[in-house]
């Protein structure tokens, strides 16, 4: 039983790695090589020259592309954390007149496609001058309701105790929640801050409306715009995919004891 259920945890492995492993080897091939039918799994030639045109081309600043994506994507996950940790710690521990109806709401909302926001958000953006700029991407999605519901329930699992003996110490509201409550919610602050920069790093559709002069694109939107020029050129595309992929990886090595703790103590376990 075992054997099997290592077998299979393999075959699983090697499903999930085989687009990675091939979108990384087809990144240092030739031109040539890349476009082959049938594909080759390791480039006979390898050679960087997809990454030397990628970086260094005029018309693709794609270091530009993603320094943007990363002040973005770190700044809204940053606001999202916020706003998602005040919002769930009133509604888990506060009682006001309204409570249930406005979590409800907040929680109905998560049912809404994000598509059908896409004018009125574009509306607003455009009324605050904000259109062509980094901030149009930062800040109208900081108010998640998903990260409202997820650190509520994971404020309802803590022990009130903590909180009340903070109380009786002299702290106010606003201490424990600051001092103790946080502190003791770390994995699940990581987990969203997490899942939040990697909704806004690979977001394409927002930012293709938003933004318009090339030194502003998102990396995302800019590799869109590579696809379009050079749609035969597939080591490009896979030197452009791995460059956006860097990021992901990194925080995945880093946060995955906190995305495991944070989701399981959240309630949300599947």
């Amino acid at each position: 039983m075992k054997a099997l259920r290592v077998s299979l945890l393999a075959v699983l492995t090697l499903l999930f790695v085989s687009p990675v492993l091939f979108m990384f080897l087809t990144s240092f091939k030739t031109r040539q090589e890349a476009g082959r039918t049938p594909p080759t799994l390791f480039p006979e030639k390898p050679t960087t020259q997809a990454y030397d045109q990628i970086l260094n081309a005029p018309d693709t600043p794609m270091l530009q592309w993603f320094a943007n994506s990363l002040f973005a994507a770190s700044l809204h996950s940053l606001l999202v954390v916020a706003t998602s940790a005040l919002a769930a710690y009133a509604l888990a521990r506060m009682d006001f007149r309204g409570k249930k109806p406005v979590f409800a709401l907040i929680v109905a909302t998560l049912f809404v496609p994000p598509v059908i926001l896409i004018i009125p958000n574009y509306e607003i953006v455009a009324r605050l001058y904000w259109l062509d700029t980094l901030i149009a991407i930062i800040v109208p999605t900081a108010a998640n309701a998903f990260g409202v519901f997820f650190l509520r329930q994971f404020f309802l699992q803590l022990p009130r105790e903590l909180e009340e003996s903070a109380f009786l110490d002299g702290a106010n509201r606003w201490q424990t929640f600051w001092r103790v409550v946080l502190p003791l919610s770390r994995p699940a602050l990581v987990t969203l801050a997490l899942l939040a920069f990697l909704t806004n790093w690979n977001d394409f559709l927002w930012p293709v409306y938003v933004l318009f002069s090339p030194e502003n694109q998102t990396l995302q939107a800019g590799l869109s715009t590579l696809q379009a020029a050079n749609s035969v050129r597939y080591d490009l595309l896979m030197a452009g995919a791995v460059i956006a992929s860097v990021p992901v990886l990194i925080l995945f090595v880093i946060a995955q004891r906190y995305v495991i703790e944070g989701v399981s103590r959240s309630g949300l376990k599947g």
